[in-house]
Parts: structure tokens; sequence; C-alpha cells
């Protein structure tokens, strides 16, 4: 309900609402055309092309195609322009020139433009699976939850393999 609330006001102050998880990546549904998905996040279809290197029209459901560039970053509920600018080393200035913003309002689902030299701090650590791990003793040695863990790393399932290579957010 609550998020529901935020998209309507979101859309109704004129700005394209994106939902809370991970931006960058959409996963096709069923009913879904590239015209569709192109138009919900605000590009075109030849640019959701480009990024996903098509060359037909044609998209499979669960398929995850790439809906935002390395060079953009989608405004959370919390951010603020100086807390993008100090993810991604840069300025308040900086960040308002690149994208002509005139005052420091930001809104939810906001597409902030980067330099191609702007890159996020790593906020994640990455860990070695070892024998007798499970998700949530990985979870509580970390401070964070099993479900953070698992969005970071797009698990389908909560089996792991030693050896195996996990993101854990940084806390």
């Amino acid at each position: 309900m609550a998020e529901a609330s935020v998209k309507a006001l979101t859309e109704y102050a004129g700005y394209q609402y994106f939902p809370v998880g991970d931006e960058t990546f959409y996963t096709v549904k069923k009913g879904d055309t590239l015209y569709s998905i192109a138009r919900k996040y605000g590009i075109t279809i030849n640019e959701l092309k480009d990024l996903n290197n098509l060359s037909s029209n044609l998209i499979s459901v669960g398929q995850k195609l790439k809906v935002i560039d390395d060079n953009s970053y989608i405004v959370k509920k919390g951010d603020t322009l100086y807390s993008i600018a100090r993810k991604y080393n840069t300025t308040v200035n900086e960040l308002k020139r690149i994208n002509n913003l005139t005052n420091d309002s930001l809104s939810i689902g906001q597409t902030i433009i980067l330099k191609s030299d702007m890159k996020p701090e790593e906020d994640y650590i990455t860990y070695s699976v070892v024998a007798g791990d499970n998700l949530y003793k990985i979870a509580q040695k970390y401070n964070t939850t099993v479900s953070d863990i698992v969005a970071l790393n797009n698990l389908s399932t909560s089996i792991l393999q030693i050896g195996q290579s996990l993101l854990i957010p940084k806390v």
C-alpha cells in the first residue's frame, strides 16, 4: 500500500516511478514487449536493444534485460544530491551541472546522469563459501539479512557450493 502511494505521488508530480530493488535489470513477464518495457523505463526501443545487444524484437518470459545504462543512477528513498555525490566521489554542483538541475530536490525514481568516470564506492564485500556455511550463518556473521544476500546475488536457491563467491552488503 505504501509503495502504491509513493508511485502515485511520484507520477502525479510528473516523474517516472521505479520500484525499489535492482533498477538496472528488468525480468520479462508474460505479455511484455520491448515497446512496453522501453516505455516503462523512459527509453526508446533502440536504446533498450542496444543496452542488451539485441538484433531482433524477440524476448522471452524470465529473460533479464538491462534497462539502465551504467552512467545513470535511480534515486531511491532517502537519497539526497549530497549522498549520491559522496557515493560517486563527486560534488553536488557537478551533479547539478550534468543534470541541468536548478535546485536540490529529488524524486524517487528520478534518473541522475553520471559521468563515465564516476564509479560507486563498493558497498559490498566478496565472500567465498566454506564447508558448513549456509545463508543464515553468513548473514549473522556479517550482520546482514538472508534476503539482502539473496537479492544482491540474484540467488534462486538457498543451496550453496563450497568455493562459491557471494557478495555481502557492507553494514
